[in-house]
């Protein structure tokens, strides 16, 4: 069931109120982000919270798992107890109370609570609202890719505005304005959200799978009530005594964002619900899993190494007048914009040809452009002073060129090789790839400092490029693997592959 109304350039009326949702709600989300890492690390006399820059970026890299990690839990939720709307509406509730713990002059305190706050909104928020776009449309609506086209527009308008708007502000001004700034975007999206409710599809008012006590055996209640006790316990007699200081807060999300899709691939691999070909084809797609972990190890530092690199290395006057740092988070989302139509020409030209590109080969694709993207950066970092800002830019438009190579195909991979049992989770899967790409990227950032950038640089770089080659080799096994059971149309259409 979806809307036949065309008031929003051929769209339904409710993709006005969630483009504008989703825009001002990445707004105030990219916005915080460019200011984090220099508020967390300026000086207390400077209205920062002097803390060690090694601790600030990864306390950053895991707070960014933890968001992706929540996605999966909020999307259960959604699915199983609040419905899609309640869902999104809690989740922008929670965000913009971290926004406004992040306003005002709260210390430590209020950072850790606003990272709580914010993690666990968008958790709610991102699976939710996007899943109510779709319920805008019919399964056999043509205008449903070109509906998501708009509204991840809204994402990259967003994203670009925020480092502009609020990163000047921030900077220049005081930082708690700048992310009070965010909070006011948040609440504008919320305000969007709410009025433009009635024109959204019924299917996304209330749960589509809810969960009904009755049938959940008592013993399972039992023990997760008992498991979830013995969490809390633990984590409050460690924080109390000071055993799990911020180090270990670090090290447990690292660990947790490693474990959870290796746990996910175990579950699905030895299910009796998945089928031999199911299996076959589960196996093909961890080594494309494994790449994509490595990309958004690299591409999730622009809020922290890439963040220092832009503040400490980068001459921000090179063009007359000062650059706020906070604008370089600017680039990857406007060269998303400006690129996203024609990578989606070349990819449908491209599957058409005889020669066309198989999906593990466009993955190799992107982790060797996400290399590549930092190997731009050793020739200016070995040399003194502050480089040129054009260095930077084009390292950022070049691992979002990767971006484009790997995201949408990982997605496109994802729905096509997921057991049928495991569809929804599955989807849940490929967002904690990103989970554990910062989860290790939490723990390399702390090797990250100006002496030793061109070393950092070159290794990761290479070994992204390495890791590329590998799969690249392995791309003829991994297609083998990926084809088993595929009806004749889907066979047909890897022929090419």
């Amino acid at each position: 069931m979806g809307s036949t109304d065309r008031v929003f350039f051929g769209q339904p009326r409710g993709l006005v109120g969630l483009f504008f949702a989703e825009a001002w709600e990445r707004f105030s989300y990219y916005g915080m982000r460019a200011l984090l890492l220099y508020y967390m690390t300026d000086r207390i006399l400077d209205g920062g919270l002097g803390i060690d820059p090694g601790s600030a970026k990864s306390l950053i890299a895991v707070y960014g798992s933890a968001t992706y990690m929540a996605a999966i839990l909020g999307g259960w939720i959604s699915d199983r107890l609040l419905g899609d709307r309640r869902a999104t509406l809690t989740g922008g509730v929670l965000i913009m109370c971290g926004h406004v713990c992040l306003a005002i002059p709260g210390g430590a305190g209020a950072l850790f609570a606003s990272m709580i706050f914010i993690a666990g909104g968008t958790g709610l928020l991102k699976p939710t609202i996007s899943s109510s776009v779709g319920d805008l449309y019919a399964r056999d609506d043509p205008r449903r890719d070109s509906g998501f086209s708009i509204y991840y527009m809204g994402i990259s308008v967003g994203a670009v505005a925020a480092p502009l708007v609020v990163g000047t502000v921030g900077e220049r001004y005081d930082y708690h304005l700048g992310f009070g700034l965010a909070a006011i975007g948040m609440a504008l999206g919320l305000v969007v959200y709410v009025r433009s409710q009635r024109h959204l599809s019924p299917l996304s008012s209330a749960p589509k799978n809810p969960l009904r006590l009755s049938e959940v055996p008592r013993s399972r209640v039992v023990a997760v009530v008992a498991g979830v006790a013995v969490v809390v316990a633990v984590l409050a007699a460690t924080t109390g005594t000071g055993a799990l200081g911020p180090g270990g807060v670090v090290d447990l999300i690292s660990l947790l964002a490693i474990a959870l899709p290796v746990g996910y691939f175990t579950v699905m691999l030895r299910s009796k619900r998945t089928t031999a070909a199911e299996r076959a084809r589960v196996r093909g797609y961890i080594p494309m899993f494994v790449a994509a972990v490595a990309f958004w190890c690299i591409q999730e530092q622009g809020a922290t190494v890439i963040a220092q690199y832009a503040d400490e290395s980068t001459d921000l006057g090179a063009f007359g007048f000062t650059i706020p740092a906070s604008w370089f988070q600017s680039v990857g989302s406007l060269v998303l914009i400006v690129l996203t139509p024609l990578f989606a020409l070349m990819w449908l030209r491209l599957d058409r040809s005889a020669r066309s590109p198989g999906t593990a080969h466009k993955f190799a694709a992107g982790l060797a452009i996400a290399g590549l993207s930092y190997l731009m950066l050793v020739l200016p970092a070995t040399n003194p002073g502050q480089t040129n800002p054009l260095w930077l830019i084009g390292s950022l438009a070049v691992v979002t060129i990767g971006e484009m190579c790997l995201s949408p195909i990982g997605l496109s991979a994802t729905t096509r090789l997921a057991p049928a049992a495991f569809a929804t989770q599955t989807m849940g899967l490929w967002l904690s790839s990103n989970a554990a790409g910062q989860g290790i990227g939490a723990q390399l950032v702390k090797f990250y400092d100006a002496g030793s950038a061109a070393a950092y640089f070159g290794l990761l770089g290479m070994g992204a490029v390495v890791l590329a080659l590998v799969l690249f080799a392995l791309a003829p096994l991994i297609r083998r693997q990926s084809e088993r059971g595929l009806s004749t149309v889907e066979l047909a259409r890897e022929g090419q592959r």
